[in-house]
């Protein structure tokens, strides 16, 4: 079996440890598997120079050259796609298959991103004989990120692969409780020879490390994935300087599930994507509104499949779930549940942990539940399903749109017109149709209202790594201006 890594800081292309150390568990025995390093006030003031000092190399690199070192570091992330997977599997739990596809997913961030670092056109505004307008796009500058614990390197991928894309440094704090991700990423980059000081990574208390970077000069742009509370603070702090930000927020996905689709078939695949990642994504199908003419088929086949879901280490075979992330997760699961079932919600599947080590909880499935429960409002970020039906589609919609989250939404139909109505009307920024899947690294990534600003992914998501530069090139000097000339 390979190592758990020796986590360190990266800075300036050298590897780092300090005297203060946070533990890493394993969640499924909660068992401490490794000291993280926390960054001190030296180390966040050395990768603010070392990313300076990288950004004007990497600024001065053909997007050609760019690319083709991103591909390199994205090869060797590859080729060690099994030893970066169990260490995700030691420190966050889910199974030794599901990480291997996050490893791989991650990749694909990459390669994408490579791609398109090749194409960030600028264009030729028609004008006058004598001057030209052109337009340009320019990276923004360093870029302090900071990524979440549910995907230890598909997260951290995200950001780095946009930011190195378009010519940018990047600080990096990923999180502490799930490290080895990034560090992969980093050892693969300072492998494939990137330049010191581009990608830097720290470790330590969110908000000491969030609150000393932002406000820097350095820093030209915010990019965040976590919770709309965290997001909105570092809002505001970032506003305080005029520093644009990135932010993808929390989501509470609604599901429309019509009457013209097989209720057994969808249920068994909600179920099942339900219990993904232990349900702990922003974007897990979470509230499940059924049309009331196959409610009962769709719920017991939802339910029966989300009982059967072998939950367990994730390095055993054939486990389809692992732990949730530590004991708030549980305790917050737990009141979600005690208080729909206080309001009269049927407990259809789940609801009650398991004896023995480790934070495991089963996919929990809740029916009929009352719109003043609170799971119906707050997002559970765990393998927490509620179930309601309705009686149109009218009332499903309004239901989908009641929350002030947007990330992602789904729906079941075959029907040519309701389909076109749901994306229509739905309020996300990610709406899917018989499929469950919300991302891929083709396409952008973000959220309405409550739910972010920005996108990640896709050519859109390089929009936010660069600004763009008006040229106005006369090619001759004008002694007397000409009404046109006289332009602002």
């Amino acid at each position: 079996m390979p190592d758990y890594p020796e986590l360190k800081l990266y800075i300036g292309g050298t590897w780092r440890k300090t005297a203060e150390t946070i533990p890493v568990l394993n969640p499924a025995t909660e068992e401490v598997i490794g000291q993280l390093p926390v960054a001190q006030r030296q180390d966040l003031d050395d990768a603010l120079e070392a990313a300076e000092s990288g950004f004007r190399i990497w600024r001065a690199t053909s997007p050609r050259d760019r690319a083709e070192l991103i591909l390199r570091a994205a090869r060797l992330m590859r080729e060690r796609a099994d030893e970066i997977a169990y260490a995700i599997t030691l420190e966050h739990g889910k199974p030794l298959p599901q990480a291997r596809m996050e490893v791989i997913r991650g990749c694909e961030f990459f390669e994408w991103d490579a791609g398109e670092a090749q194409r960030l056109y600028g264009h030729v505004v028609p004008s006058s004989p004598g001057i030209r307008y052109l337009t340009i796009q320019q990276p923004v500058g360093t870029v302090a990120a900071f990524s979440p614990w549910n995907f230890p390197m598909s997260q951290p991928a995200r950001k780095i692969a946009g930011a190195l894309a378009s010519g940018c440094s990047i600080i990096i704090k990923a999180a502490e409780e799930t490290p080895a991700g990034a560090i992969h990423i980093a050892r693969a980059f300072h492998d494939a020879g990137l330049p010191a000081g581009v990608l830097n990574l720290v470790f330590g208390v969110p908000s000491e490390i969030s609150s000393y970077l932002i406000p820097k000069d350095q820093v030209r742009l915010v990019a965040f994935t976590g919770s709309t509370a965290v997001g909105t603070h570092l809002t505001e702090m970032a506003a305080r300087s005029m520093t644009p930000v990135l932010m993808e927020l929390g989501g509470h996905a609604p599901v429309i599930v019509c009457g013209d689709v097989d209720a057994q078939a969808a249920g068994r695949m909600s179920a099942a994507r339900k219990a993904r990642n232990a349900g702990q994504v922003c974007t897990s199908p979470t509230r499940f509104f059924v049309d009331s003419s196959i409610y009962e088929p769709y719920a017991a086949a939802f339910a029966e499949r989300a009982a059967a879901v072998r939950i367990g280490n994730g390095m055993a075979d054939g486990v389809e779930m692992g732990p949730v992330a530590n004991h708030r997760r549980i305790e917050a699961i737990d009141a979600l549940v005690e208080d729909a079932r206080s309001r009269g919600a049927k407990v259809l599947t789940g609801g009650v942990r398991p004896n023995g080590p480790g934070y495991f909880y089963p996919v929990t499935v809740l029916a009929e539940v009352p719109d003043d429960a609170r799971v119906m409002r707050e997002e559970p970020f765990g393998p927490l399903a509620v179930i309601n039906p309705t009686s149109s589609l009218d009332e499903a919609i309004a239901c989908a749109n009641a929350l002030p989250y947007g990330l992602a939404g789904y729906a079941f139909t075959h029907d040519a017109a309701t389909a076109d109505r749901l994306m229509n009307e739905i309020e996300v920024g990610n709406f899917s149709i018989n499929t469950l899947e919300a991302s891929v690294a083709e396409v952008p990534f973000g959220g309405v209202k409550a739910s972010g600003q920005g996108r990640e992914g896709g050519m859109e998501g390089m929009r936010h790594y660069v600004e763009v530069k008006t040229v106005s090139h006369r090619m001759e000097l004008e002694l007397e201006p000409t009404v046109s000339g006289a332009r602002a």
